[in-house]
């Protein structure tokens, strides 16, 4: 009967399988993309990598707990996931309210708190230069890394000064277009799949408190008490 022990026990069992699963997959696309050079910023390679090996410790601890009925584990396990729970629903409705003055302010200080790999990934991806346009065919933002490597930017510079720098022309859009652009797109993403990801997490917390609850048919009657 569902419901019972061995139906929660392996729908926990299945639900941490699932979030392993989505670990390795984490790592995956985070090495994938550094090797590939769409990504070639440490700290954030590092961050995503180190997001995918807390997941995989947490599953790991409900995955060994669920299979054993081990009440520490189940408990630590249970604790954990809350926490998470709380965080990500919170990060996911923050990500689906955001507005578009907001994601201005927070694109304006995300260029100007990055380094230059990450504003050079940005560059290279969306084929643009520099972050803002004041005037129609100057980048008057000088803070930001070479231009020279994007060919439809500056096709008759010789050297870093006469790309994207005033007086010269430049070709290229500012990169503040782009990345507002999948800035939206990106929130919605991420609130869209912390929004179910929290709701899973809240199942797993719901049904880690029905196990642990729950009697071992198989084992000794008086080990539960």
């Amino acid at each position: 009967m569902c419901g019972g022990f061995t139906c929660s026990k392996n729908s926990l069992l299945a639900l941490n399988i699932l979030y392993i699963i989505v670990a390795f997959i984490m790592i995956g696309v985070a090495a994938g993309a550094n090797m590939s050079s769409i990504v070639t910023s440490l700290s954030l390679v590092s961050g995503i990598i180190a997001c995918a090996v807390f997941l995989l410790f947490i599953s790991i601890v409900g995955l060994i707990g669920a299979s054993k009925h081990h009440q520490v584990m189940l408990f630590f396990y249970m604790i954990v996931l809350f926490i998470i729970f709380i965080i990500q629903f919170s990060v996911a409705c923050a990500c689906l309210a955001i507005n578009e003055d907001q994601e201005r302010l927070v694109a304006a200080n995300g260029w100007k708190e990055s380094g230059d790999s990450i504003r050079t990934d940005a560059q290279n991806w969306f084929r643009c230069c520099g972050y803002k346009n004041f005037e129609p065919n100057m980048t008057q933002e000088v803070d930001h890394p070479s231009c020279l490597d994007i060919p439809t930017c500056c096709p008759n510079a010789t050297d870093d000064s006469m790309c994207c720098r005033a007086p010269y022309e430049c070709h290229c859009q500012s990169c503040d277009v782009p990345i507002k652009q999948v800035m939206l797109r990106g929130f919605q993403l991420v609130g869209g799949i912390g929004l179910f990801f929290s709701f899973t997490e809240f199942l797993g917390v719901w049904l880690t408190v029905r196990y642990r609850n729950q009697r071992d048919p198989r084992a000794n009657p008086s080990a539960f008490l």
